[in-house]
């Protein structure tokens, strides 16, 4: 691999660079209503299923509108499983952000849960992409107009091309 090549892997950011680590799931044997509660109690728009301790499946608004509230169905009654979004596409934690980015809009999705051996440890959004992004945008035009400390200038280095 060249230098070049080399230097610009290592500027890329990665998931495991701006996923959240602290990821909310639900068995897939619980209520429906159940996960919606959860949802609603975290603040969250999706919720990652389980099945001992695995993620098989993504719950999100848009599966709860579609399945349950348009459908006028009971969410005490169906299970998680019934409604979760699967197979689920998952990346891991060396992805780089433009291939998730790429891949969400393929899969027409805006969550990907990230997984170290098939072990889920954290959840990307399209929005924490686009945070991502500008911020280092923002940071390398404020890094061009001042000189930053020195401590600061290697971890731009680091980051920015």
């Amino acid at each position: 691999m060249t230098q070049e090549k080399t230097k610009a892997n290592e500027s890329s950011l990665r998931a495991v660079d701006v996923m959240v680590k602290k990821v909310i799931t639900i068995n897939e044997e619980s209520s429906v209503k159940e996960a919606a509660e959860v949802m609603n109690r975290f603040e969250i728009g999706s919720i990652i299923v389980v099945k001992k301790g695995m993620a098989t499946g993504i719950i999100t608004e848009r599966d709860l509108l579609k399945h349950i509230v348009a459908k006028e169905r009971n969410a005490k009654n169906i299970r998680a499983r019934d409604i979760m979004s699967t197979p689920l596409v998952s990346i891991t934690c060396e992805t780089e952000l433009e291939k998730a980015a790429l891949l969400m809009f393929q899969k027409k999705i805006k969550k990907l849960p990230v997984v170290d051996q098939e072990r889920l440890v954290g959840i990307i959004s399209l929005t924490d992409i686009a945070r991502s992004e500008s911020m280092m945008g923002f940071l390398q035009k404020l890094a061009e107009r001042l000189d930053p400390p020195k401590n600061i200038k290697k971890i731009l280095n680091s980051y920015i091309v």
